[in-house]
């Protein structure tokens, strides 16, 4: 898929007058399947910027001391309302959770990690990893400490998988550390991660959740793990402290002086506000610049394009990303109680049930039209669930948009046209509930599934659940994703440099359900052995073919039995003042993973 030429335009000119750098551009448009040629002759047209200075490649920037770049400005349309990322069930709340608490290690979006709270990335060569894949021994960076002064040691570590690891504590952080059989602390600062069986994934615990301070939820671990006021107030290792936070309003952070990296970070405090919508998330960006970066805007092409040109403060910028936005198809009855819970594994879906209606779905989903028409050069039709990295990316799935073979898939399946066109049989009417959080590109998106639904003969009710709601990991919240009281529902999956996690959520043991507090990925409730034996497989295949054609057939068991329905392979959209720098915004990792490296040129 290629740019809109007005945005290939804009792209260009960012590049040379130096607001994207040329790394971010490649990154970009080989993300977009532009070939390498092509890129160098865009690259070309640079030139003559770049020869007078305003296109040159930007030095790299050694800051003498800690701090002196005053505030940064952070905005997240979608509010976060908990601090702590392994009770989270949202990306916005493990955003603004990363800028105290901070993981072993990183990925940086070329694929490389980095450590953080590691002294060195463990590898065969310096004795960290073994060769079998058993084991793992992490050295943690000495001389690290908690922001109230306590030294962050092994215990930590080893308190962070207990914690995620304690049924009671129902963790959404769970399955990055339960295929761990223990940890053995070696000295204060080393630790030995002993695997149950041998794995690929060396690098759990190690990437993506943030270590707790054993001291301070050592009290709250298990059933009380929600009640911890650090989860509102965190006590990190990380770049900034907070000191002010309002759930679903503001979070305000000021400097560590006793970061653990030299120099760093440059800014004094750190404003994140949240609220509002993507719109006008980007607007106060490059508008009027009260912001100097907001995220996940999921903002329409037109709207965009518009937007580009009328910005001045900033600019638009596009990364590559895991995310997929799909359609979820009940296979429960999300409208028969049974024990006090909904959409119980017990009650089958009344019609989703049926493979020959959950294709009829499928063809209804007009892909390119929403691709095109809404996300222009961010977003491409996809067939697959798991698309990068690319040794995954299945080679065997097909789509299609065609009604009438879908009306013909619907009378097959027994369901004719009412009197009204309403599809019926046995009494029953065709009729579902289609959710989503409320953002006005998702319900642009639902609006045109919902009229190519109803010309098929299926009456559509659409409801937008306010996003704070649709993404708590409150269990008595009856609205959340994970609850799914609807018929379908549109979502999207999280990052991650290996698909295990990702792929977990078809896993039938990962069913969310009242029995563990409505935490497990499985939101669909889709369960099928094959899936569960070749997940299992993977988990513990050290070749990368062999795991690779695992995770290939994984999808296509889920395209092929309509699980869920792909619709577009979103590239990460997020707006960023003209005057920053250091950002390393990639697929692997959350946007704010290498806060610390941000800086402001003046």
């Amino acid at each position: 898929m290629g740019l809109e030429e007005q945005e290939l335009r804009a792209w260009v000119q960012r590049v040379a007058h130096g607001q994207a750098s040329r790394r971010d551009f490649i990154r970009t448009m080989l993300g977009l399947g532009l070939a390498g040629p092509l890129i160098a002759e865009m690259l070309a047209t640079c030139a003559p910027a770049a020869a007078q200075g305003t296109g040159a490649a930007q030095p790299t920037f050694t800051p003498t001391r800690r701090g002196g770049g005053g505030k940064l400005r952070l905005l997240l349309w979608q509010a976060p309302t908990i601090l702590n990322g392994h009770v989270a069930a949202a990306g916005t709340d493990r955003e603004a959770s990363r800028i105290v608490y901070e993981p072993l290690c990183s990925v940086d979006p070329e694929g490389q990690f980095i450590p953080i709270l590691a002294e060195e990335i463990p590898s065969v060569e310096n004795g960290g990893r073994a060769r079998d894949g058993t084991w793992t021994i992490w050295r943690l960076k000495p001389g690290v400490v908690w922001h109230d002064g306590t030294p962050f040691t092994a215990d930590d570590v080893l308190f962070t998988w207990e914690f995620a690891t304690d049924p009671a504590t129902a963790a959404t952080s769970r399955g990055f550390y339960e295929n761990i059989r223990r940890i053995d602390t070696l000295n204060d600062y080393t630790v030995k991660v002993v695997f149950k069986e041998p794995t690929p994934l060396w690098e759990l615990p190690g990437q993506w959740t943030g270590m707790l301070p054993k001291h301070l939820f050592a009290e709250y671990k298990g059933a009380k793990a929600r009640e911890a006021p650090y989860n509102l107030k965190p006590v990190g290792t990380g770049p900034y402290k907070l000191v002010e936070f309002t759930p679903g309003d503001v979070a305000r952070y000021d400097i560590n002086p006793h970061y653990h990296v030299p120099n760093r970070p440059f800014f004094d405090t750190v404003e994140l506000k949240g609220g509002g919508d993507a719109t006008s998330a980007a607007r106060a960006v490059l508008q009027t610049g009260e912001f100097d970066f907001a995220r996940n805007l999921l903002v329409d092409k037109d709207v965009r394009e518009r937007m580009a040109h009328q910005g001045r403060k900033g600019a638009f910028h596009l990364a590559p990303s895991t995310l997929v936005t799909r359609i979820d198809l009940n296979r429960t009855d999300p409208w028969t109680e049974v024990e006090g819970e909904r959409s119980s594994v017990k009650v089958p879906h009344p019609f989703f049930s049926d493979l020959r209606v959950r294709q009829a779905f499928a063809l209804a989903v007009d892909r390119r039209t929403i691709a095109e028409q809404l996300f222009g050069a961010a977003g491409q039709p996809t067939g697959n669930f798991l698309n990068i990295p690319k040794p995954f990316q299945s080679p065997n799935t097909r789509w299609e948009f065609d009604l009438d073979k879908a009306a013909q898939l619907l009378e097959q399946a027994g369901w004719k046209r009412g009197s009204d066109g309403v599809r019926v049989k046995g009494g029953r009417r065709m009729q579902v509930v289609f959710q989503n959080g409320a953002n006005l590109l998702g319900q642009k998106m639902q609006a045109i599934v919902k009229q190519a639904l109803e010309r098929i003969g299926i009456e559509v009710e659409l409801k937008a659940v306010p996003l704070s709601v649709f993404n708590s990991s409150d269990p008595g919240n009856p609205d959340t994703v994970s609850h799914f009281y609807a018929d379908m529902q549109m979502y999207g999956g999280p990052p991650g440099i290996d698909p295990q996690r990702n792929m977990s959520q078809f896993v039938s043991w990962e069913i969310a359900q009242k029995a563990n507090n409505w935490t497990g990925q499985n939101v669909v409730r889709w369960a099928n052995a094959e899936y569960d034996r070749l997940w299992q497989q993977a988990a513990t295949e050290l070749d990368p073919v062999k795991r690779a054609a695992l995770f290939i057939r994984m999808n296509d068991l889920v395209i092929e039995d309509v699980v869920v329905i792909p619709v577009v392979w979103r590239h990460d959209v997020y707006a960023v003042s003209h005057s920053l720098r250091g950002l390393e915004v990639g697929p692997w990792d959350l946007n704010l993973w290498n806060l610390a490296y941000w800086y402001r040129e003046t």
